[in-house]
């Protein structure tokens, strides 16, 4: 049974606004010659690595709720140019959207037990990716979605 990340998606105003900023990353990547996958650096490498690269993903909190989610292919710890160990989360650059579910803020990363996890969004509700991301939240706010 997959694993999975919970990550505030910082910065990010909507799925748009991040949406956006990995089609950013992956493009400067991609100009270097490397990897079109998005890469997410952390200060510290799961220590259940196992379970989250059997199918799991990071889970994306934009503005207190949890929105989106990408696969997570793999997991590179390494060390920086300072002698700092990090990690790269290494995911498809495809972002999903799920059932959006409120979540406080909170620093640095959180499993998430694939029993908890939103489900994706397609599933639950067909054709409510295609509403504005504003009415999901009242959607969801009102316990509509």
């Amino acid at each position: 049974m997959p694993l999975h990340i919970l990550k505030l998606s910082v910065g990010a105003e909507s799925v748009d606004d991040l949406k956006g900023w990995i089609k950013q990353r992956v493009a400067e990547r991609k100009k270097k010659g490397e990897r079109g996958d998005h890469i997410h650096v952390t200060r510290m490498a799961p220590k259940r690595e196992t379970e989250v690269l059997d199918g799991g993903s990071i889970y994306w909190v934009i503005k207190g709720q949890i929105m989106c989610r990408e696969k997570i292919r793999a997991i590179e710890p390494f060390r920086d140019k300072e002698g700092i160990n990090r990690c790269r989360l290494v995911m498809v650059p495809k972002v999903i959207l799920v059932e959006p579910r409120p979540f406080r803020a909170f620093q640095g990363w959180r499993y998430l037990q694939d029993k908890d996890a939103p489900r994706d969004l397609e599933k639950m509700a067909p054709g409510a990716k295609h509403m504005p991301e504003e009415l999901r939240r009242e959607l969801r706010g009102l316990g509509l979605l």
